[in-house]
């Protein structure tokens, strides 16, 4: 599902002339375009959706959203780390990620079989 998720500004600054902010999404931190809301402030609290700040929102009303999505798991499923819930549906171990990228603490050697071109042995 994609969600309009509220999140506290916590930054704004200018980037090849877009506002750009980074939003804390309760405890989750995305840098977002603000160009919707250009006059968005350090302290607001706007919705975001696919990266772009669309609305301004209280703090009240962001709070209860976040409160309901976390007790819907809404939010694991919108910023948790998806390469560890995959394994989990797999019965598998989560693998280890660092800064996004994925290292496998204990490589399986999988043999590849390449198709042979016509002409080849």
């Amino acid at each position: 599902m994609c969600l309009a998720v509220p999140g506290a500004v916590l930054d704004v600054w200018n980037k090849d002339d877009t506002v750009m902010a980074m939003v804390d999404f309760g405890g989750v931190q995305k840098e977002v375009c603000c160009e919707f809301v250009p006059d968005i402030r350090v302290g607001d609290y706007t919705i975001v959706h696919v990266g772009f700040a669309l609305q301004r929102l209280d703090e009240a009303s962001a709070k209860a959203t976040l409160a309901e999505f976390e007790r819907m798991g809404e939010l694991e499923l919108e910023f948790g780390d998806a390469w560890a819930r995959a394994a989990k549906e797999a019965g598998m171990e989560a693998p280890m990620t660092v800064q996004g990228q994925i290292h496998v603490q204990d490589p399986v050697q999988v043999p590849v079989q390449v198709p042979m071109q016509e002409g080849q042995k």
